[in-house]
């Protein structure tokens, strides 16, 4: 069963940056893609970056070219670079596996809130 622990979120201006982590076991992590979530009230969640076991990443275009997502393997953890950061950009953010099943369990997730 995976286990994720997210932190790094806050209160930030327009254009501000902040930087996400994402602790997970439970699970092999190097054979595991993994990705960023994000769920803005009102909204359902979507899916804004992922990375493959190989590091290959992959963006939403509503974030392509601000955010970065990384991963440090000898420390189980995957990283949400956040740059230009826009009032739309406030939300809980969640990290996950990639594909996520049914009984994959969510963490507590970490929120972001974007000021203008």
């Amino acid at each position: 069963q995976v286990q994720l622990v997210e932190s790094g979120g806050g209160l930030v201006q327009v254009g501000g940056s902040l930087r996400l982590s994402c602790v997970v076991s439970g699970i092999i992590f190097t054979i595991n893609d993994m990705g960023w979530y994000r769920q803005a009230p009102g909204k359902q969640r979507e899916l804004v970056a992922t990375i493959t076991k190989g590091g290959v990443t992959n963006y939403a275009d509503s974030v392509k070219g601000r955010f970065t997502i990384s991963r440090d393997n000898a420390k189980n953890t995957v990283y949400l670079q956040m740059n230009s950061l826009k009032p739309e950009d406030t939300a809980v953010y969640y990290c996950n596996k990639i594909p996520k099943h049914w009984y994959d369990a969510w963490g507590q997730g970490t929120q972001v809130t974007v000021s203008s």
